[in-house]
């Protein structure tokens, strides 16, 4: 059969998988269809944590094959994923885990010419705030530096992919609310001014190298897996354990600091959708509703029935050299553009993570992890 009587092409429609997932190749006379669905490949750095791991259950519900970055350690930090990991010697298989750090750039090249990933997310990072003020150096290393690195990485190995950076509302620091995309920086925290730096980074990179990188600007996204030294989780982990008898007190900092609260399998949707954009962006995810840190304590102590006066105690260790008062972000743009739009926040919220806490604790001496209350989020085993 000589391909000129039988002219072939391409169709690449668009579907809720984005629009390289499925081409339906036409051959005619006569006509003949044939779809093929292709999987995506991606890397995750940070797949361990709260984001990364929500994330991966993501990608893998949508047909993704799913390469996580860990750091060698004595110790497994793998719980948030235990549930996904399949032994790579069995069919089926698509998660797939590789040793490497972000301050090893000859690494990141190798890795990333070996995998050749269609996407890659940036999750890895020093994250929390308060210990970036104890380790301003390694926070500026992994946080800001190493997402130049794996950028640079990016444009080394030439693959072509389309990249996503995490970067933070804490870049916005003392700009008043509501914060959006044309909001000055005014970090207040050397994580703050680290993640800044890996914002420019990466816009710097899209426009001298032509990279398909974005920035999601995040603001605070909580769950069940948020690492239990993070105030939200800390409240609603206390509160658990107080209402079980375990403890009776929970020592905090400054409660009247105003945050934008969202849940996070909603959030790393929104990092999804950036990806699928037609043109690189940079956009704000955020639910737009400010709450002081006293508000989400009474949520989730009342949820419990508890008196959190009774229980809650100030201690100034907890207090950061310079606070930022308020962050409140205004996602307009994410709504317009990706239609993505937060719909659990607040005191729901703090109900959702009060009653893992309480379930986790149920089963302490047995694996368990949480389900994203969201519809049409994938089923873990």
């Amino acid at each position: 059969m000589h391909a000129a009587s039988n002219p072939a092409r391409a169709v690449l429609p668009t579907d809720e998988n984005g629009p390289a997932n499925l081409f339906r190749l036409e051959i005619q006379p006569p006509l003949v269809s044939i779809f093929v669905v292709l999987s995506k490949t991606a890397l995750i750095t940070g797949i361990t944590g709260q984001d990364g791991s929500y994330l991966a259950e993501l990608l893998l519900g949508k047909g993704y094959e799913v390469h996580g970055l860990i750091r060698r350690a004595s110790t497994f930090n793998s719980s948030r994923i235990d549930h996904l990991y399949v032994d790579p010697h069995e069919d089926g298989a698509k998660l797939f885990l590789h040793y490497g750090d972000l301050s090893d750039g000859a690494r990141l090249v190798t890795l990333l010419n070996s995998i050749g990933p269609d996407e890659v997310y940036n999750l890895a990072a020093q994250s929390h705030v308060r210990v970036s003020f104890d380790e301003p150096e390694h926070t500026g290393d992994t946080t800001g530096l190493g997402a130049m690195r794996l950028l640079e990485a990016v444009r080394m190995a030439g693959i072509g992919c389309r990249f996503y950076q995490a970067s933070s509302s804490e870049m916005f620091g003392a700009s008043p609310p509501p914060q959006h995309e044309l909001t000055p920086f005014y970090p207040r925290s050397p994580y703050g001014a680290a993640k800044a730096y890996a914002y420019w980074m990466t816009r710097n990179y899209r426009e001298a190298h032509g990279l398909f990188a974005v920035n999601g600007i995040l603001f605070n996204h909580e769950s069940p897996r948020r690492g239990e030294t993070f105030v939200t989780r800390k409240i609603t982990r206390a509160a658990a354990r107080i209402k079980l008898g375990l403890d009776q007190h929970l020592y905090l900092g400054n409660l009247d600091a105003v945050r934008d609260w969202g849940y996070a399998p909603e959030y790393v949707d929104g990092m999804w959708r950036m990806l699928q954009a037609d043109a690189p962006d940079d956009y704000v995810l955020a639910t737009g509703a400010g709450r002081t840190v006293r508000d989400f304590v009474v949520a989730a102590f009342e949820h419990l029935g508890l008196d959190w006066e009774k229980h809650v105690l100030f201690d100034q260790r907890y207090l950061r050299p310079t606070e930022v008062d308020s962050l409140i972000g205004d996602a307009q743009k994410a709504a317009s553009t990706l239609g993505w739009r937060a719909s659990i926040h607040g005191d729901k919220l703090a109900r959702i993570m009060v009653d893992a806490d309480v379930t986790a604790l149920e089963h302490e001496t047995e694996p368990w992890i949480d389900t994203a209350q969201l519809p049409g989020w994938p089923k873990h085993r």
